[in-house]
C-alpha cells in the first residue's frame, strides 16, 4: 500500500509506548493501574489511530496526535479494561423476564442469604445433624417437595440441563415418544430433538403439528419405547384447528404399559396467573397432581429465582438420577443454591411471592400504578430546561419475555422521547453507553422506556442520563 505525504507525516508523529508512559508517570488518572493494563490501553489507542491514519475514508488529524488528546483517549481505554464486563442496567423495554439483560432480578431475601454464603464458609455438602458429608441436592429437596407436593426433587445448572439429564438417565438406548406439536425451539437454538438425540436416546414422532390424538401414543409404544414425553409449548402457541392429549391421559397410558412420563414445563410457576388477569399457564402442582413421572423447569423465568434447572417426581427415578455421573457435570453451585432457596422459601405464601419477587410483581403491576411512574419521569424531565428535548407519555404494551406467556400483550404506560438534532439511533445509543446503560426500544423515530420494567430509583438515573446527553450535544 503506497501512503501518501501526509500520512508518512502523521505516522511519524505518532508518540512512542515510551513517551506516553513517562507522560503518565505523574498523571492521577493512572494511580494503581497495574503496568500491564496500561501497556495494552497504549497499544490498542496506538493501533487504532494508525489504522485511521492509513485509513483514508477517515484520516487523523494532527490535533488527534497530540500528548493531551493521546492520554485521554488512553484514559479512556483503561478505564473501560478496569470496568466490570458485566454490569448493572436499566430495563426500559417492558420485557419482564429479558433473557439479554440477565432474565429476572432476584428478590431481596435471596440477595441477602447469597452474600451471606459469598462471605462465609457453608454446609454446601456437608451434613449438619450426623457431622459427615451430605449432598447439596438436599439444601432445597424439602422445600421443593413441599411445594410441589413431589416425592422428591433436585436441582441443576439450567432447565437444557435438566432436560438432558432425565432423558439420559431415563431413555438412553431407548426411544421417546413426543408430539410433532411440540417439538420446539428456545433461545440459544435449544431444540427438543437435539437435546433427545445428545442423550442417547431415540425419537418417536407422533401427530401432526397442530393435533395429536391419544390412539397417536398408543401406536406408537413398541418393546424399546423408554419414555412418554410431553413438552408444554410456553414460548409459543397454535390456534385453531388443534388437538392436543393432556398430561392426566398420557399418564394413564405410561401406567398401563409400565413406561414412565416425563413433562417438560419450560417455565414453571408455582402461582395460578388467571388469579391476576393473565393466561392460565400449568403449575408445577397441577403436573405433579396429574401423576407425572418426572416435571423439569426452569428457576429464572416465572419462577423469578436465579438460573437453575429444576426436577421433581417420584423418588425412584430422582434416585437414578442423582446417580448418574453426568449429575456432577451439570451440578449446581453454592451461590445459585443459595438464592434458589432464599425464592422457593417466598412461595410458602403466594400473596407475599407476588409482591416480594421482582418478575411476579412487574407481571402482575396494575397499569395505574404503572402510570404513576411514568409521571414521576415526566416530571423530572419537566425540570430539564432545555428545548431540545420533547417528551409525551404513549400507551403501549409489554411482554413476559423469556419463552413464557406468549399470547399476552401487558397493558402498559411509556414515555416517548426526542432530542432535536438527534436521531432515535442515535439517542438510543447515547443511553446505551450510559453508566450504567439504560436499554429501551425504538418506535415512530422515539426512543421508547416502558415503566413496567423500571423501579422507582431508576426514574432519577434516566433523567441523569438524559440531561448529560443534553449537555454534551446542546
Amino acid at each position: 500500500m503506497e501512503l501518501n505525504e501526509k500520512q508518512q507525516s502523521l505516522l511519524r508523529m505518532l508518540p512512542g509506548t515510551d513517551h506516553i508512559l513517562e507522560l503518565s508517570k505523574n498523571n492521577p488518572a493512572f494511580n494503581n493501574v497495574p503496568r500491564s493494563v496500561l501497556l495494552l490501553s497504549i497499544r490498542k489507542v496506538v493501533g487504532k489511530l494508525r489504522n485511521e491514519i492509513l485509513d483514508t475514508a477517515q484520516c487523523a488529524g494532527e490535533k488527534d496526535l497530540t500528548d493531551f488528546i493521546v492520554i485521554e483517549k488512553i484514559k479512556d481505554a483503561v478505564n473501560k479494561a478496569m470496568t466490570p464486563n458485566l454490569k448493572p442496567t436499566v430495563n426500559a423495554t417492558g420485557v419482564v423476564i429479558h433473557t439479554n439483560l440477565g432474565r429476572s432480578i432476584l428478590a431481596e431475601q435471596a440477595l441477602k442469604n447469597l452474600q451471606s454464603v459469598a462471605r462465609n464458609y457453608s454446609n454446601l455438602e456437608f451434613d449438619l445433624e450426623k457431622g459427615e458429608r451430605g449432598l447439596r441436592y438436599t439444601i432445597v429437596e424439602e422445600l421443593l417437595c413441599e411445594l410441589s407436593g413431589a416425592e422428591s426433587a433436585m436441582a441443576v445448572n439450567n432447565n437444557a440441563a435438566a432436560v438432558l439429564l432425565c432423558l439420559e438417565t431415563i431413555a438412553r438406548n431407548k426411544s421417546v415418544i413426543v408430539s410433532r406439536g411440540e417439538l420446539v425451539e428456545i433461545g440459544g437454538s435449544f431444540r427438543i430433538p437435539d437435546i433427545i438425540a445428545k442423550s442417547g436416546a431415540t425419537i418417536k414422532e407422533v401427530g401432526t403439528t397442530n393435533r395429536t390424538r391419544f390412539q397417536d401414543y398408543a401406536r406408537a409404544i413398541e418393546n424399546d419405547t423408554g419414555l412418554l414425553l410431553k413438552v408444554h409449548t410456553s414460548n409459543y402457541s397454535i390456534v385453531g384447528f388443534t388437538e392436543s392429549v393432556n398430561l392426566k391421559e398420557l399418564v394413564s397410558l405410561g401406567l398401563k404399559y409400565s413406561i414412565p412420563v416425563m413433562e417438560d414445563l419450560g417455565s414453571g410457576t408455582f402461582i395460578d396467573f388467571s388469579m391476576y388477569g393473565l393466561t392460565k399457564e400449568p403449575t408445577v402442582q397441577e403436573s405433579v397432581s396429574a401423576g407425572a413421572d418426572i416435571i423439569t423447569f426452569s428457576g429464572d423465568k416465572l419462577l423469578g429465582g436465579p438460573q437453575a434447572g429444576i426436577i421433581v417426581g417420584k423418588k425412584d427415578i430422582l434416585d437414578s438420577i442423582k446417580k448418574n455421573p453426568l449429575t456432577r457435570a451439570l451440578r449446581i453451585d453454592k451461590l445459585t443454591l443459595a438464592a434458589l432457596e432464599s425464592t422457593l422459601r417466598l412461595y410458602r405464601d403466594p400473596e407475599k411471592a407476588v409482591q416480594l419477587i421482582p418478575t411476579l410483581c412487574m407481571l402482575t403491576t396494575p397499569v395505574n400504578l404503572i402510570k404513576k411512574r411514568a409521571s414521576k419521569l415526566i416530571k423530572l424531565f419537566s425540570g430539564i430546561k432545555n428545548s431540545a428535548l420533547s417528551f409525551k407519555p404513549v400507551d403501549l404494551y409489554s411482554k413476559a419475555g423469556g419463552g413464557s406467556l406468549p399470547l399476552i400483550d401487558l397493558p402498559s404506560k411509556c414515555v416517548a422521547i426526542k432530542i432535536a438534532g438527534m436521531s432515535a439511533n442515535s439517542l438510543e445509543r447515547n443511553m446505551r453507553d450510559n453508566m450504567p446503560p439504560i436499554i429501551g426500544r425504538i418506535e415512530d423515530d422515539n426512543f421508547i422506556m416502558d415503566l413496567r420494567t423500571v423501579r422507582e430509583d431508576e426514574l432519577i438515573i434516566i433523567k441523569e442520563a438524559v440531561t448529560a446527553i443534553l449537555n454534551r450535544n446542546h
